[in-house]
C-alpha cells in the first residue's frame, strides 16, 4: 500500500457509475505508487431532485466498492458528503491542491458535463488528466462515429445486426441469424389476457447490510424532501450481489420475458424484467456476462430463442445504440425539442396524486422502489408528458432524478429521442404514440379506473385518448405523410369537424387542469 499521506505518482478518478473493482482500465494500477479518488457530492444529488433510493444505491455501492479497494491495499481518498462540498469538480480542485498528483487517469464518465467539469479541473491545476474508454461497453464513442459515417439514418436494426455479426452472437458459421430471423419482436408483444401473469416468483432480493443502513439512514435525515421512499431498497449494491441477481433473472424470469416484455398488470412491479439495469450502470455487472449467461440458457434448453435473441438485442443492441448516440451528438442533444413542445411537467408526477390508473400504478411503484419497467416509461409516464406537450428537458429531469438506474448517457436519448421525440427522428424515426385502447389491450389498469378509453370526449373520456387525437390534430403537418405513421393520421381525417373541435377544447380543459399550460401546435420544427 502506499503511504496516503505521500505524493501519488497517478491519481485515478473512480467515480459512482464505476464500481466495478476488477475493471480492466485499472489493471495497470500500481498499490504502491497510484491512489484511488472517490467523493460524494451532495450537488449530484440537488442538481436533479433525486429519489431517495437512486441516492441511497450510488452511496451505498460506493461505500463497498471503497471497502473492497482498500481491503486489497489500495489507498482510497474518499471524500464523504459531510466534507462540505457541492460538485465532484470542487472536490477535486481542493484534493488536486492537497495530494499534488503527477497525474490523473480517469474513465470516461457517464456524463458529458462531468467529463468537461473534471478535465477542466485538472486543466486549472495543471496536472495532465488521461481519459480511458470504459470495458464495460461493448462499442467505443469513435466505433460508433465510425458505423454512422455516412449513413442516411441510424436505424438501431441495421446497428444490432451489425453487432451481433462483428461479436458471433446468436449467428452461425456462414453469418445467418440462429433460428432464421435477425428479430423476434413479433412474438414478444403479448398481453396477460384476463387471467393475468399467474403466480409470479419475486426476483430475489438484498436486504440492506449494516453499511447500506447506515446509509438508508443517513439519506432519510440528509435529503428528507426528496421524492420517494426508503423502506423497500433491495437492490444489488456489490458484483457478488449483481451476479445473485442475473442467475436469479436467467433462472426464474427468462424464459417468459420475450413474450411478455410489453404486459403490464396493476401491482406488478417486476413481472418478467430482469431488474438487472442498475447493476449493469453503476458496472457491478459487465454486459458480456449478462450475454454469455442469456446464450448459455438459450445452449442448454432453460430459455427459448425468441426470449433469448429479445433480451440480447436489449444488451447489445438498444444500450450501446443510445450510448453511441450521445457521446454521438452532446452537448447540443440536450436542449434538442423538435416538437416544440412547451408545456409543464405535472405536479402528480413527483407525487402520484392522479385519478388515471395506469399513471397512479407506474408513479406509486416509482415512488417505493425508484424502477419501472420499460414499457411503463415509454407507454404511460413518456406516453402521457409526450401528448401532453411538456417541455422534453422537464421530462428528461424527472426521469434522470426518479429512477435509480438513470445515468444520463443511457436516460437522455431513451427520454428525449424515443420516449419524446424531441430529436426529430434521429433515434426513433416516428413517435410512440397510442391511445387508451393500447394501454387496456397491454394490461388491467383500465378495468377499475373512472375513465373509458374508447372515449375521447365527455367527463369520462380517458385523457389519453383525448390527448391522443389532440396530438395527431396538432402534428399533421409533420407527421401524416410519414410512411411510418400515414395510418394514424388517415384515422384523424375521418373524425367528423365537430367531433375534433370537442376534442381541442377537452386537450386544452386537460392542460389546464394539469397545470400543463399551452401545447405548441403546428410542426413544432426548430
Amino acid at each position: 500500500m502506499a503511504d496516503p499521506h505521500a505524493r501519488p505518482a497517478r491519481l485515478f478518478l473512480l467515480l459512482g457509475d464505476q464500481l466495478d473493482p476488477d475493471a480492466a482500465w485499472l489493471a495497470d494500477f500500481d498499490p504502491g505508487r497510484d491512489a484511488v479518488w472517490m467523493a460524494e457530492a451532495a450537488g449530484e444529488a440537488q442538481r436533479v431532485w433525486s429519489h431517495k433510493a437512486r441516492i441511497a444505491l450510488f452511496l451505498s455501492a460506493m461505500r463497498h466498492c471503497r471497502d473492497a479497494l482498500r481491503a486489497r491495499g489500495w489507498t482510497v481518498h474518499y471524500r464523504a458528503l459531510d466534507a462540505g462540498h457541492q460538485g465532484l469538480d470542487e472536490a477535486l480542485a481542493v484534493d488536486l491542491g492537497t495530494l499534488a498528483p503527477a497525474r490523473v487517469v480517469g474513465c470516461r464518465p457517464g456524463e458529458h458535463g462531468v467529463m468537461a467539469a473534471l478535465a477542466a479541473t485538472c486543466a486549472r491545476a495543471g496536472i495532465a488528466l488521461a481519459w480511458r474508454e470504459d470495458p464495460h461497453f461493448l462499442v467505443e464513442p469513435g466505433e460508433f462515429a465510425d458505423w454512422a459515417r455516412g449513413r442516411r439514418g441510424l436505424v438501431m436494426e441495421h446497428f444490432y445486426r451489425w453487432q451481433r455479426r462483428r461479436l458471433g452472437i446468436l449467428v452461425d458459421a456462414a453469418g445467418a441469424p440462429e433460428g432464421g430471423r435477425w428479430n423476434f419482436d413479433a412474438d414478444n408483444r403479448r398481453s396477460f389476457g384476463r387471467e393475468g401473469p399467474g403466480l409470479l416468483q419475486a426476483p430475489l432480493a438484498f436486504p440492506p447490510d449494516a453499511l447500506t443502513r447506515a446509509v438508508l439512514d443517513e439519506v432519510a435525515q440528509r435529503f428528507p424532501d426528496h421524492p420517494g421512499e426508503l423502506s423497500a431498497f433491495d437492490w444489488p449494491v456489490t458484483p457478488g450481489q449483481a451476479r445473485q441477481a442475473l442467475d436469479d433473472f436467467v433462472r426464474h424470469r427468462l424464459p417468459a420475458f420475450g413474450p411478455f416484455q410489453d404486459a403490464m398488470w396493476q401491482g406488478e412491479p417486476w413481472l418478467y424484467h430482469a431488474r438487472l439495469s442498475a447493476a449493469m450502470n453503476l458496472k457491478l455487472l459487465d454486459p458480456r456476462a449478462v450475454v454469455e449467461a442469456a446464450l448459455s440458457a438459450w445452449r442448454s434448453g432453460a430459455a427459448p430463442l425468441a426470449s433469448v435473441e429479445g433480451f440480447v438485442r436489449q444488451v447489445i443492441g438498444w444500450r450501446e445504440y443510445v450510448r453511441g448516440i450521445y457521446w454521438l451528438r452532446m452537448p447540443g442533444y440536450l436542449e434538442m425539442n423538435a416538437l416544440g413542445a412547451e408545456a409543464g411537467l405535472p405536479a402528480f408526477y413527483w407525487t402520484g396524486d392522479t385519478d388515471l390508473a395506469c399513471l397512479r400504478d407506474a408513479l406509486g411503484q416509482l415512488l417505493r422502489h425508484g424502477y419501472n419497467h420499460h414499457i411503463q416509461r415509454l407507454m404511460v409516464t413518456g406516453l402521457f408528458a409526450l401528448l401532453l406537450g411538456v417541455r422534453p428537458r422537464q421530462v428528461h429531469e424527472w426521469f434522470l432524478a426518479m429512477h435509480v438506474d438513470a445515468v444520463e448517457w443511457v436516460e437522455l436519448p431513451n427520454t428525449l429521442g424515443m420516449g419524446q421525440h424531441a430529436d426529430g427522428g434521429l433515434l426513433g424515426s416516428k413517435p410512440y404514440v397510442a391511445s387508451g385502447r393500447y394501454l387496456q389491450r397491454m394490461g388491467n389498469h383500465c378495468q377499475g379506473c373512472r375513465y373509458r378509453p374508447e372515449r375521447a370526449e365527455g367527463a369520462d373520456a380517458c385523457p389519453f385518448t383525448t390527448l391522443y387525437w389532440d396530438f395527431l390534430d396538432r402534428h399533421r403537418q409533420r407527421f401524416a405523410g410519414h410512411p411510418r405513421t400515414a395510418l394514424q393520421w388517415r384515422a384523424l381525417d375521418r373524425l367528423a369537424p365537430q367531433a375534433l373541435a370537442a376534442i381541442r377544447d377537452h386537450a386544452a380543459e386537460l392542460r389546464a387542469r394539469y397545470g400543463a399550460g399551452p401545447a405548441v401546435s403546428g410542426s413544432g420544427a426548430r
